[in-house]
């Protein structure tokens, strides 16, 4: 199955975005969400699930998505994640992501099968969007770069735990590099690791 503009036809005349995210289970980070509104006369070739493509594809992607197409980024940080949940928070970096376009969209398609609340306009959840849509995918890829570049730039603030390769997931380097030096500011202290780490320590 490839992504193509179906569902973008479907939702009527006007700016239709997509919408995904990154970052929900990682133990550390922000949860970053990307809005697109593609033009169909534009479009680079080979936008897909950001999963399917490689790390050089994403990058590349990404910036010829942003070249042609109009974005918005939003993101949740740790302490909105820790004060909301993981699932509200998510709901306001959508939000955020789709005030950040340039242009409001009339209709925007989600990833997934939870509706954000208050993003300014109807909406459609689509399972597997990223895999369906073009403009999910397009999505996808946006906050996926964008949120990988930002751990990169952490990890090197806080070398230690292998945020350059996890990505703040919870892997075998991250769990050893928490052993070794306890939690940062960036650890989600609401995920049950991270928590249990805090309470040994009180």
């Amino acid at each position: 199955m490839k992504p193509d503009l179906r569902h973008e036809a479907a939702a009527g005349d006007g700016a239709v975005c997509g919408i995904d995210e990154a970052g929900r289970g990682p133990w550390a980070g922000p949860v970053v969400a990307a809005a697109v509104i593609l033009d169909a006369a534009l479009m680079p070739e080979g936008i897909d699930d950001s999963k399917r493509l490689t790390p050089r594809r994403r990058g590349l992607l990404a910036g010829l998505i942003r070249q042609t197409a109009r974005t918005g980024t939003g993101l949740a940080s740790v302490a909105e994640i820790d004060s909301l949940g993981i699932v509200p928070a998510t709901d306001l970096a959508m939000a955020r992501a789709v005030a950040a376009l340039d242009t409001p969209p009339v209709h925007a398609l989600v990833d997934g099968r939870h509706l954000p609340k208050d993003l300014g306009c109807p909406a459609t959840t689509i399972i597997k969007g990223d895999q369906q849509s073009l403009s999910i995918a397009a999505a996808s890829i946006i906050a996926k770069v964008t949120r990988d570049q930002m751990m990169v730039a952490l990890s090197q603030q806080f070398p230690g735990y292998s945020w350059e390769t996890n990505k703040g997931y919870g892997t075998k380097a991250h769990q050893s590099g928490l052993e070794k030096l306890g939690p940062t500011p960036h650890h989600r202290q609401s995920f049950r690791p991270i928590h249990k780490i805090l309470y040994k320590e009180i």
